[in-house]
């Protein structure tokens, strides 16, 4: 009886739980905002409810058999063996019922791969940990990392839960126009990676050294948000995907605003240490935190520790060099502005959290492209 109690209280709870949270929880598929999304919805609707018809007719013909024919009611059974007519009905049946779910189904598979009359195409490369877009025949080309709130709450270890989309925020999104027939290109530098936005209705794995295509027609503006579902790593969680959808004219002037900012040259005036520091700071937690650390501690024979690193506190041209050029594990930092690297060099040499203290400002004027090739 206390067994019962406790049960019953049990299940009291947690349907109060899934009530409370119905927002974030269900219990069937989601339809999206695309209409390959909505013909999938469908398509599993359809499967469902014949697979709900088909139950019900088999477990009521056998519970109704039982119940009816039992010993007590005096029945006996029956002795006998094959029958022929039996036999061809439930196999015509079977097949039947398989053939009608096919034919939507190979339908739905086709609309998925058909990614032909693309009104533009979206290269996406998967790398560890983040995602490299770039819009092909326009010039607009980023990366896109997650966002620096969420990493500093991952990394410190502070309350999650005051973050706004806490691992589902990223500090550049992917901007597409609606209406559009939109192709997309997968590929990787590094290893799998999975890209998924379930808004969309699909997802695609980037694989190194291949392509994969998929397509998208995004029917509503709005920001939609996914992650990568390949497990890539030890940061695999970290790499999310945000999605914003916009009018033509917005998604227009989006890429004129891009491509204008793409082509501004860096500044490189003076900058005061705590300028550089903190700019250093985000430059830090987008680019080196998943190796080496919030705190500069590495990870013990797969990635070196910041702090009191040689390296690190030797002499600033070698460094300079030694990022630029990167080496068989570390990728070369030369994607980064000079204003960028100058930062980060001062942040790693002389930031408290790391534990350095060099004392010196690395001003952007002082970057040049000088390559340590002892390093490489």
């Amino acid at each position: 009886m206390k067994k019962t109690k406790q049960l019953f209280a049990s299940a009291t709870l947690v349907t109060l739980g899934l009530q409370s949270a119905h927002a974030d929880y269900a219990l069937n598929l989601m339809q999206g905002v695309t209409k390959v999304s909505n013909d999938i919805y469908d398509l599993h609707m359809l499967i469902l409810w014949v697979c709900v018809f088909i139950g019900i007719a088999v477990f009521g013909t056998m519970f109704y058999s039982m119940y009816h024919h039992r010993k007590s009611r005096g029945h006996q059974a029956a002795n006998f063996h094959e029958n022929t007519t039996v036999e061809i009905i439930w196999t015509i049946i079977p097949t039947i019922i398989l053939v009608a779910m096919a034919i939507p189904a190979t339908k739905t598979m086709i609309e998925l791969d058909n990614v032909q009359n693309s009104d533009m195409s979206i290269k996406v490369t998967g790398k560890q940990w983040y995602w490299d877009y770039e819009y092909l025949g326009t010039g607009v080309h980023f990366e896109s990392h997650l966002d620096a709130a969420s990493e500093k709450a991952h990394r410190d270890g502070s309350d999650p839960h005051g973050v706004p989309h806490y691992l589902l925020n990223v500090d550049r999104p992917l901007v597409v126009p609606v209406g559009k027939k939109i192709r997309f290109v997968f590929t990787s530098a590094d290893v799998i990676h999975s890209w998924w936005v379930p808004d969309l209705g699909w997802k695609k794995d980037a694989n190194p050294g291949f392509i994969n295509e998929a397509w998208t027609s995004v029917d509503k503006p709005g920001t939609y948000r996914g992650q990568c579902t390949e497990l890539c790593g030890r940061d695999h969680g970290f790499m999310p995907i945000v999605v914003i959808a916009m009018e033509q004219n917005d998604y227009d002037n989006w890429v004129k605003t891009t491509l204008a900012k793409q082509e501004e040259k860096p500044d490189l005036s003076d900058l005061s240490r705590e300028q550089l520091m903190a700019n250093g700071a985000a430059v830090y937690l987008k680019n080196c935190v998943s190796c080496h650390q919030i705190d500069g501690a590495g990870a013990p024979g797969d990635y070196p520790a910041l702090r009191g690193s040689a390296k690190v506190n030797a002499g600033v041209d070698p460094l300079i060099g030694f990022l630029q050029a990167g080496t068989s594990k570390m990728p070369s930092f030369a994607k980064l502005k000079d204003n960028e690297l100058a930062a980060v060099i001062t942040y790693i040499r002389n930031a408290p959290e790391l534990g350095n203290k060099v004392g010196d400002e690395i001003q952007p004027k002082a970057i040049t492209p000088v390559y340590d090739d002892d390093d490489k």
